[in-house]
């Protein structure tokens, strides 16, 4: 099995966007901020692992290439003269030579003319042999010329992401014995002395327990400021989960939120994948090394088809889903992947486009929890992380030109801020990092298709919390939120199968700090969307209010994506499409039809606990399809657009479109659409006829009716 496929490699990205020809803009200022790796737990017997693991992409391979170059000169190259003459260069060959001759008694007469034959004869050979060393030794030269150019811009750019590690006096020492191989290659240095012999492994050895050792000491430091021992907090209203191996030995070992692009497999094993697929024993560690296996064939699929044809391109991605993330839905089918815990606890799944706000999300949500020890988070980070790509801004409206219209532009901009780190580096917050809280999924920008893939990897971090909450990843909390939201889902008349959903009032990023308690949205609305982009999908929206005094929360027709609260079995009766690459519209309409027809009823929360920032596209934000049009080398949404116009006939058949049958996508060749499809579509609690019904949707004319139950709030 390839490295690509066992899922060894860092998924670093290696796509080459063309830079920005605007005028000043590839002019980036560079950060201040130095980088630096996250304090890990020392209770967490991968520590030193994770060091190496860190430097399994570009520095594993620069130590890894380095000992064998080195290896080669020293074992080969030092008995040909290349590198132990007194010389140096190529003139180490001749008296190498001259030294044999002379060690054989030299060069005697022959008789009959044959000494000046054999003379030639000897010259010839001396050509031969100096000829075939400097040709070894220009290619030596040429060697150590490719290795240094090509390995240390890497190992910048490593160095600028990841903040100083444990190797960097190894690398340092490593690299100036180059240079004086470099030098004696091009007889600029007599090699007057051996060639130094760098014992690598013992240097690794000692830098990580070095590294080991000043991380216990901030680690100590850190918990004696917060009061806290063996992970208890002292301090009133400083808590932390507190978790026993024996209540949840999925969560071990722990797998850290950073640094980013850390392989699972590389600190736990190949075992960690086969004994959550073949053996029953799941592990988050597991689950995450499967997503992590199968983002890395993903990256290899974008390159093979770059220029690909979209129908090819859905075809293909549909049969990277089955070989790598079916084998995961199959083994917990119907059947939650971790036992549920009845301890309250809250699950909340973010899934982050470029967005520059989720730390500060993540601050605002424990922050205003009743019960911060409860919260867990998974957590989809999708960055550019400006390795080996060039990182680009959104669609930015400049001025409007001389009949009124916006001038845009993409520039190039600096990688995107990692909003796990921005969090996990506060010291008011560190503890929930350590403490196994905070569980990341790095994705590169260019291997992001959109909303539904990140919700869909986002559920998978579930560790068997109580209760299941879907967000997006700009938002602000009012005081207690989970323990509101958690009474309010109890205040349902259908709980445990009570979903709360609404979606949430608006905020600026210079609103005082966000109180709630607003009368909440009802989603009672729909239309057939007429833009070509949406494809005539429905769209859902919100419709009348309560007022403020309703007694219980009471139905609503629709589920917002961004946002709803329900209990964890949601995720067994509902579990989320890995079917849906490329949408951005569809996914709501399909899961409220999935959820309600699985027996699920949907309640508004009666009032607003949290706000969202709503971006328009005038703030000039990146959009995942912006990235997908120059993965595919087809600048712009146009390409993305083809992509959803595919994969939005899955929700379409679902939804029961005239046009959506399974004999039309035969006859279009788009069949595969409706891959297991059976485990993803409507339940069997209730119909999808009943659906429709129920929320007044006409599919034949494609219109969507009054619901008066809901906007008059007459069902409990």
């Amino acid at each position: 099995m390839s490295d690509v496929e066992n899922g060894t490699k860092g998924n670093t990205g290696d796509f080459n966007f063309p830079k920005s020809s605007s005028n000043g803009d590839n002019n980036r200022t560079p950060r201040n901020k130095k980088k630096r790796v996250r304090p890990l737990n020392p209770n967490n017997d991968g520590g030193a692992k994770i060091i190496i693991a860190l430097l399994a992409g570009a520095g594993a391979a620069f130590l890894l290439s380095l000992l064998l170059l080195m290896s080669r000169l020293e074992s080969q190259e030092f008995e040909n003269g290349l590198l132990n003459s007194n010389v140096g260069g190529a003139q180490g060959v001749d008296d190498t030579l001259y030294e044999e001759q002379q060690e054989m008694g030299g060069v005697l007469p022959l008789p009959n003319g044959a000494w000046r034959k054999q003379h030639d004869l000897m010259q010839q050979q001396q050509k031969g042999q100096q000829q075939i060393a400097t040709e070894r030794q220009s290619k030596l030269l040429e060697k150590i010329k490719m290795f240094k150019d090509s390995n240390v811009d890497k190992m910048n750019k490593f160095n600028k992401f990841f903040g100083a590690n444990p190797l960097d006096p190894v690398m340092k020492d490593a690299h100036k014995e180059l240079d004086r191989m470099q030098d004696v290659l091009e007889g600029k240095q007599k090699n007057d002395k051996p060639m130094k012999k760098l014992d690598l492994h013992e240097q690794l050895a000692d830098a990580v327990h070095k590294k080991e050792e000043e991380k216990k000491k901030q680690k100590a430091a850190r918990k004696k400021e917060l009061g806290i021992v063996d992970n208890v907090a002292l301090k009133q209203g400083d808590k932390v989960a507190v978790i026993s191996d024996e209540d949840a030995p999925h969560l071990q070992p722990h797998f850290p939120p950073l640094p980013p692009h850390t392989m699972s497999v590389e600190l736990f094993g190949e075992k960690i994948i086969t004994d959550t697929l073949s053996h029953n024993k799941p592990t988050m560690a597991g689950i995450i090394a499967i997503l992590q296996r199968f983002l890395q064939n993903l990256h290899q699929f974008l390159k093979d088809h770059r220029d690909s044809k979209a129908p090819t391109v859905i075809n293909e991605y549909f049969a990277l889903v089955t070989k790598y993330l079916v084998p995961l839905e199959e083994a917990y089918r119907d059947k939650p992947v971790f036992p549920i815990r009845e301890d309250g606890s809250i699950f909340m799944s973010l899934g982050a486009y470029r967005d520059h706000l989720l730390g500060e999300t993540l601050r605002q949500a424990f922050k205003n929890a009743a019960s911060p020890d409860k919260l867990f988070v998974g957590a989809v980070v999708q960055n550019c992380f400006g390795i080996d790509v060039t990182c680009r801004t959104g669609v930015e409206v400049k001025g409007q030109d001389e009949h009124g219209r916006p001038i845009t532009k993409i520039s190039d901009r600096e990688p995107d801020v990692n909003g796990i780190e921005q969090f996990c580096d506060d010291p008011e917050y560190t503890k929930y990092c350590d403490s196994g809280q905070i569980r990341a999924l790095y994705v590169n920008e260019t291997e992001s298709n959109g909303p539904t893939t990140a919700r869909y990897f986002a559920s998978k971090l579930w560790g068997g919390e109580t209760y299941f909450l879907q967000a997006d990843a700009h938002l602000r909390f009012a005081p207690e939120w989970d323990r509101l939201y958690t009474e309010e889902a109890k205040a349902a008349k259908s709980y445990p199968k009570a979903v709360l959903s609404a979606y949430p009032p608006g905020f600026s990023e210079g609103d005082p700090p966000y109180k709630g308690g607003t009368v909440g949205t009802r989603l009672c609305t729909c239309a057939f969307s007429t833009s070509n982009v949406e494809h005539h999908i429905i769209r859902i929206n919100t419709g009348g209010t309560c007022g403020e005094n309703a007694n219980a929360p009471t139905q609503i027709a629709y589920i917002a994506a961004g946002f709803f609260f329900a209990r964890a079995e949601f995720l067994t009766d509902v579990p989320f499409d890995p079917f849906l690459p490329w949408c951005f519209m569809g996914e709501e309409i399909a899961l409220s039809l999935r959820a309600w027809t699985n027996g699920w009823d949907i309640y508004a929360p009666r009032k607003n606990l949290i706000a969202h920032q709503y971006r328009p596209g005038r703030m000039g934000l990146p959009k995942f399809w912006e990235n997908t049009g120059r993965v595919f080398g087809r600048p712009g949404p146009g390409f993305n657009t083809q992509l959803q116009s595919i994969s939005l006939k899955r929700v379409k058949y679902m939804v029961g479109y005239k046009d959506t049958t399974k004999e039309a996508l035969e006859d279009l060749g788009h069949s595969v659409v409706l891959t297991d499809f059976q485990h993803y579509g409507p339940g069997e609690t209730r119909t999808m006829d009943e659906f429709l019904e129920h929320v007044n949707i006409d599919i034949e004319k494609e219109q969507c009716g009054n619901i008066k139950w809901c906007n008059k709030c007459l069902m409990d």
